[in-house]
């Protein structure tokens, strides 16, 4: 909600999901606070609505109305005491305690409301160079991205409609309560053709303007702010000074446990509305990264449909570039021979040969591969066997195998019957001899 003059409420602003106090721009301080330099003139202490000025008269007053009240000037005065504590507790309502001196007004920000706690925002990290603003717009994020073009438009008439002036669009984000954030800058063009945007500063002062503020509320713009990046002195002197209403041990305490005090700030959270606003933040931001887990879940699974479909590919690639390769070989091997037609065999052939000739005799040798591949043979004949029944059982040798195999066999036909020759002829011999010796002996 936007800071409303005379109370209590803080303007606030949101980035990646957390809460940033409207300070961290330029936000518009109540009557009687100070701004922080970054923010404004004066001290640093208007970022929570710090009153910089002693407030001892007010300190004591508020004493004297929740310990010792004199207004009726009886025991009933003790009774008003703890009505004026239990307003102090919750925050709202006003003490009497005297008839000459007026009330005090119990607000969410005295140092006795027990409805406080201290939560960490973001530190910005733009620069006042950067020319980022922030508007803040009473639509909703579809509106606004589908009328960003007239959007764009209509405040460029705001700033003057000056030709030299661009009006870009750095980001969009939806807000709860169907409100939208428009983060903005502005380039000027120079005529030279050299390009700047314009500070972050002097954006804010002029869209603060009176007239250029009324003309903003025509576009739904509701409140507006700068994101510009804390000064090391200004970080420091922040830090240094408790929010109003807030206890200086209960800050310290927040600042020893702030998880990253590089990236993060301790701010306050005052009363039961801050507290739902940001639950209404965090429920959104949640279910913003949820959206994104989704998509991000979904083109994970269609990149792992599309790995899949490259992967088959790769494999059937693979399997063509081998055939290619063997035919490209057999080609090869034919123009070779071809071109060599005729001519003597030479030295590094006749090695090849001799090579190939000992590899042929090794695949051969009936202990090596020829007895494994028989082995094999056996096997296969066995399943084929005990698998005629199971019909969807079937099995087939590679043309090139079968070849093998027929000349394997046939080269141990041939030698079966060389030896059986062999035996015929030794079986002959053996007969003479016996026939030879007979003769003699007779």
């Amino acid at each position: 909600p936007p800071h409303r003059e005379g109370s209590a409420e803080v303007a606030w602003d949101t980035l990646e999901g957390l809460c940033l106090p409207a300070g961290l721009g330029t936000p518009r301080c109540p009557p009687g606070r100070a701004r922080g330099s970054v923010w404004g003139e004066g001290s640093l202490g208007g970022l929570f609505g710090q009153q910089v000025p002693a407030q001892s008269n007010q300190l004591v007053y508020t004493a004297n109305a929740l310990s010792a009240p004199t207004l009726l000037g009886d025991e009933r005065d003790g009774i008003l005491a703890k009505w004026n504590q239990l307003q102090a507790f919750w925050g709202t309502g006003k003490g009497y305690f005297n008839n000459q001196l007026p009330p005090v007004d119990f607000t969410q920000e005295n140092p006795f409301c027990r409805f406080k706690a201290v939560g960490y925002s973001c530190i910005p990290g733009s620069k006042d160079e950067d020319g980022l603003v922030v508007l803040a717009l009473n639509k909703k994020e579809a509106d606004i991205r589908n009328q960003q073009q007239q959007l764009v438009e209509s405040l460029h008439k705001v700033l003057g409609g000056n030709q030299t002036l661009t009006v870009n669009v750095e980001g969009v984000k939806a807000l709860p309560d169907d409100q939208t954030e428009v983060v903005i800058y502005i380039v000027e063009r120079s005529p030279n053709g050299t390009s700047k945007r314009i500070p972050a500063t002097t954006l804010f002062s002029y869209v603060e303007q009176a007239n250029i503020k009324a003309q903003l509320a025509q576009l739904g713009v509701f409140m507006s702010v700068t994101r510009t990046e804390l000064s090391p002195a200004q970080l420091k002197q922040l830090l240094a000074n408790p929010p109003a209403g807030v206890d200086p041990i209960i800050w310290e305490q927040a600042k020893v446990d702030n998880p990253d005090a590089d990236k993060f700030i301790p701010v306050p959270m005052v009363g039961f509305k801050e507290l739902l606003r940001r639950l209404k933040i965090q429920d959104q931001m949640t279910k913003q990264h949820q959206s994104r887990v989704d998509i991000i879940s979904n083109d994970i699974s269609e990149l792992q449909k599309n790995q899949a479909t490259t992967v088959a590919k790769i494999a059937q690639y693979k399997r063509k570039l081998m055939d290619l390769s063997h035919r490209v070989l057999q080609v090869l091997i034919k123009q070779e021979i071809q071109r060599k037609s005729g001519y003597a065999i030479q030295v590094d052939e006749e090695h090849l040969r001799v090579q190939l000739d000992t590899i042929q005799s090794e695949l051969n040798a009936p202990t090596q591969f020829k007895g494994r591949l028989n082995e094999l043979m056996s096997q296969i004949r066995m399943q084929n066997h005990f698998g005629a029944a199971r019909s969807e059982e079937r099995y087939s040798v590679h043309g090139d195998l079968l070849r093998e195999i027929r000349q394997h066999l046939k080269q141990q036909q041939e030698g079966l019957s060389q030896l059986i020759r062999v035996i015929k002829d030794d079986v002959e011999d053996l007969k003479l001899i016996e026939h030879g010796l007979l003769d003699r002996i007779c």
